[in-house]
């Protein structure tokens, strides 16, 4: 009685995975011809009425890149953990015992950031980033300004604006990877925690990856803010962004980024 009900069981499970798997196929038929099985034979795999011979288990398999857990365990228990932002090799020297960032030391949502312009010393950028979670994962998106971009000379479409970056804990502070996409650009920041009233700032610094030779500003102070999370307050940071002179910088991000004093 226990071998027909484990069967029972294996069948059903199997079933069920098939069927979540053909979802995404064009249809069963095809689905069915590309893997060389007898439709009916097929619909009596998805109805659990039956499993396959090994053979015809290995080609499901192979098709759909499983394992043979397919038969035993639901596909969502099948799922591998999700990698670490910077991969196995690296985890244990970048990445701190907890590689979970908790909101409470950097909180998802919008940011206001400034920083001196690395191409133009004299003026200052403010720019908007998001910050989200995935998984265990902290990561940071944003785009350059079509100004930015054509004064270095760059492709002023969305898709080469556009920068992402890993955030990673460290002992004291914030370490911040960026780069556009096919790393034509990329940059480190390292951020910490400012004493302020609403205790939403954070400061630290940015550098560029160029040659010591290149004109403009390698390593400049920086400065996050972040921001009531209401439309409002969104909309108006995403229409502050740009380059500004120093006296046209918030108060507070003036105090921080400190204009009159060069990088130590």
């Amino acid at each position: 009685m226990a071998k027909i009900e484990n069967s029972a069981k294996i069948r059903s499970v199997f079933g069920e995975n098939l069927r979540r798997l053909s979802q995404d196929q064009p249809s069963i038929t095809v689905l069915a011809s590309k893997l060389g099985i007898n439709r009916t034979q097929f619909n009596r795999y998805l109805s659990g009425e039956s499993f396959p011979r090994p053979d015809i288990l290995a080609r499901i398999c192979a098709y759909f890149d499983l394992d043979a857990r397919i038969l035993l365990e639901p596909l969502a228990e099948m799922a591998p953990p999700p990698s670490p932002p910077l991969g196995h090799y690296m985890t244990d020297f970048l990445v701190s015992n907890s590689s979970v960032i908790p909101e409470s030391v950097f909180p998802s949502g919008f940011y206001r950031f400034s920083r001196r312009s690395f191409i133009d010393g004299a003026v200052f950028v403010i720019g908007l980033v998001y910050v989200f979670r995935e998984g265990d994962a902290t990561y940071l998106r944003g785009y350059e300004t079509t100004k930015a971009m054509r004064m270095q000379s760059l492709p002023t479409m969305a898709k080469y604006r556009e920068f992402r970056a890993v955030v990673l804990q460290q002992e004291e502070g914030l370490a911040i990877i960026a780069g556009r996409k096919n790393a034509m650009t990329t940059s480190f920041n390292y951020l910490g925690r400012a004493a302020s009233f609403g205790n939403n700032f954070w400061v630290g610094y940015t550098t560029r990856t160029i040659p010591e030779a290149a004109v403009g500003v390698r390593v400049t102070r920086l400065v996050y803010e972040y921001l009531s999370q209401d439309t409002s307050s969104i909309l108006a940071a995403a229409r502050s962004k740009g380059f500004f002179p120093a006296e046209d910088l918030a108060p507070f991000h003036q105090r921080l980024l400190r204009p009159t004093q060069k990088f130590a």
